[in-house]
């Protein structure tokens, strides 16, 4: 069986290396060109890991069009969320504040009541003049889409669900659960979403927009057409890499977040990996049509040379890794996640940048590509630096933080976890990507943890209140 990370590495260093205008220099070849600021087309993709063609993550799955966008721009290979869950990172990454700062760790902590001055990243963009659409999920919840950030926004609407579920036979799982259903691409909501897109983007207009639209799928339940469970035939899909002892060196707090006996257990007792592998490439695939879809939409449009594409997920997810499934964990089948960027017009078509990013880089990065000014509570950095040299320097590891005092640090070779009650991880990617010998213990490698333990948060608030 291929060792998906060796697939990865083999992917990404084979990548060419090309000079860039710097982003400094786009922004002001860009506004001489056009009379207004450059457009930004904004994608969020839900739980969608390193799974996808351009980042190696598996070696079966078919993503055509996210490797399209990847070979028009920039692809950061090492990024990371700011925290393992759709709420918390989402909320991150569109007010530019850390989990650590604000308290929202957690899916059912609505983050307004803790930030109730905090200016998001649609409505800094309203704020400067900019219309500001969206579509699907792009906040986490109802309670959290910051309805006067938008002059138009459109929440995710329902799909078709079988009517015989769970479909998986697994009981007592909620959403946990996989297969293909009787219905066409148009009857998904994702579908709906870039036929939205694809609307607003043949109409005129006169002032610079931010057009969000957040795809859905491969969140759970695995329901998408038939058509891209035919891509994946069980029985032929490389299961991911997974030693079954895995857990025997990780701390206490690490087994409860893997919970080795909940899903794992269950995927394995009825015989469902290879289908749950299966289900989740056709979700990929599915996200990916419709991405190629909003793709085809620009590429038609009277905008296609004046808008910055950012795409991004908003956290990973594992497959059986660390015996674990699902987001909610430090490690890093759960913390890593596509972002893209493309800038129109700038010398950077096809371009890898292999520095440690973080989700919450987005909004300064996307503030200083279009003259916005800055905020003095953001806590991310720009990335414009690494838009104009993707191999600048870039001293700054990538922080995730999953519950409250609990964090992992991520620098280009080294994974550092430092979990509430003091236990600790350390993985040295370098010689063991897929994170199976936890070093923390070990006295040739002392120096490495205080090295990383001083990019931890000095502040960890108290949790935001439950909804």
């Amino acid at each position: 069986m291929q060792n998906r990370r060796e697939f990865l590495k083999h992917s990404i260093w084979g990548a060419a290396s090309l000079s860039l205008t710097s982003s400094a220099s786009y922004v002001a070849q860009s506004n001489e060109k056009n009379s207004k600021k450059p457009n930004v087309l904004f994608i969020a993709i839900d739980d969608l890991n390193d799974w996808i063609g351009c980042l190696g993550g598996h070696p079966d799955v078919k993503t055509p069009n996210l490797d399209r966008l990847a070979d028009r721009g920039i692809l950061f290979t090492r990024t990371y969320c700011s925290a393992p869950a759709c709420n918390p990172s989402r909320a991150s990454l569109l007010t530019g504040i850390r989990p650590s700062t604000s308290g929202v760790y957690l899916n059912n902590q609505p983050w307004r009541p803790v930030m109730p001055d905090a200016v998001t990243l649609p409505r800094h963009f309203k704020d400067h003049g900019y219309l500001v659409y969206g579509r699907g999920k792009i906040f986490h919840g109802g309670h959290s889409q910051d309805l006067p950030a938008w002059h138009e926004y459109i929440p995710r609407g329902n799909d078709p669900e079988p009517p015989n579920k769970p479909l998986n036979g697994i009981p007592k799982t909620a959403h946990f659960d996989w297969g293909p259903i009787d219905v066409s691409d148009e009857e998904m909501d994702d579908t709906k979403v870039a036929r939205w897109a694809d609307a607003f983007l043949r109409q005129e207009h006169d002032k610079p927009f931010f057009l969000a639209c957040g795809l859905f799928r491969p969140h759970l339940p695995w329901y998408v057409p038939q058509s891209y469970f035919d891509l994946y035939p069980p029985e032929s899909v490389t299961l991911p890499h997974v030693n079954e002892t895995d857990l025997d060196d990780v701390p206490e707090l690490g087994r409860k977040m893997a919970k080795p006996d909940g899903d794992h257990k269950n995927v394995i007792e009825t015989n469902n990996w290879r289908k749950a592998v299966s289900s989740y490439l056709a979700s990929i695939s599915f996200t990916d049509a419709n991405v190629g879809r909003i793709l085809d939409a620009l590429d038609r449009s009277a905008y296609a040379d004046n808008t910055i594409i950012v795409l991004w997920g908003d956290h990973g997810w594992h497959l059986g890794e660390k015996l674990h499934w699902r987001k909610f964990a430090l490690w890093e089948e759960a913390t890593r996640m596509p972002l893209i960027i493309s800038l129109p017009g700038s010398n950077h078509r096809g371009k890898r940048c292999h520095r440690t990013v973080s989700l919450l880089d987005i909004y300064p990065t996307l503030a200083e590509l279009c003259g916005l000014e800055t905020r003095k509570e953001w806590e991310g950095n720009s990335l414009a630096p690494l838009l104009g040299d993707p191999t600048a320097e870039w001293d700054r590891p990538a922080l995730t933080t999953h519950g409250r005092n609990n964090h992992s640090v991520r620098s280009e070779r080294w994974r550092y976890i430092r979990y509430a009650d003091g236990s600790e991880e350390l993985y040295d990617h370098d010689a063991d990507p897929l994170e199976w010998t936890n070093l923390a213990e070990r006295a040739e490698v002392a120096e490495v943890k205080p090295m990383l333990a001083k990019w931890l948060p000095a502040v960890n608030a108290p949790d935001a209140p439950m909804k």
